[in-house]
């Protein structure tokens, strides 16, 4: 995937200002409608808010760090790296989500969690658009992160945003899929 730094740039801070939106609207849920889970295999919703803001506690530090780091001047395209854009696609929420393994560090099941877990997320997609902000006046290409399964892995900035922003709009699709059903039933 090719595209220029600015159309990346587009997509994912409305990509992330959807998620805000979302996510500021749960507020108005009963908190026994958001800690509602039909059996112990399934997330509540602030289970799947949960484990997004673990991964936050990763990527955001790790973001930052690398831009701060960086001396690598912007490009004018981003060209998305092999291994990158295939976790980024396989991030992105389909018809019908596949299932995936979370590592026990990220899973959230039988948390106690309340409405902080909300405010947790809002306030790291206000960093993560700050980040965004800050990774213009750097190279997308050649500025690489770390990733949380494996520091031996690399991947290009750019394909880091685009993961971890579809990760989040993956498990706000799951949780509007939680609401769904408890709505139906």
């Amino acid at each position: 995937m090719k595209v220029t730094s600015e159309a990346l740039f587009t997509e994912l801070i409305e990509k992330i200002r959807l998620n805000i939106n979302q996510v500021a609207a749960l507020d108005q849920k009963p908190i026994n409608v958001l800690n509602w889970k039909e059996d112990n295999e399934i997330w509540s919703v602030l289970e799947c808010i949960e484990h997004l803001n673990l991964y936050g506690d990763y990527y955001l530090p790790e973001i930052e760090q690398r831009i701060n780091k960086s001396s690598y001047k912007p490009e004018a395209y981003f060209k998305s790296g092999t291994i990158g854009n295939y976790f980024s696609k396989s991030m992105l929420p389909k018809e019908k989500l596949n299932k995936m393994k979370t590592f026990k560090d990220k899973n959230p099941s039988g948390s106690n969690l309340d409405k902080t877990t909300l405010d947790r997320f809002l306030v790291q997609q206000e960093k993560m658009l700050e980040l965004l902000d800050k990774a213009r006046t750097v190279n997308l290409n050649k500025t690489k992160t770390a990733i949380s399964i494996s520091k031996l892995i690399k991947l290009k900035l750019g394909d880091t945003f685009r993961v971890v922003i579809y990760h989040n709009e993956r498990h706000l699709v799951q949780a509007q899929n939680v609401l769904n059903y408890i709505a139906a039933h």
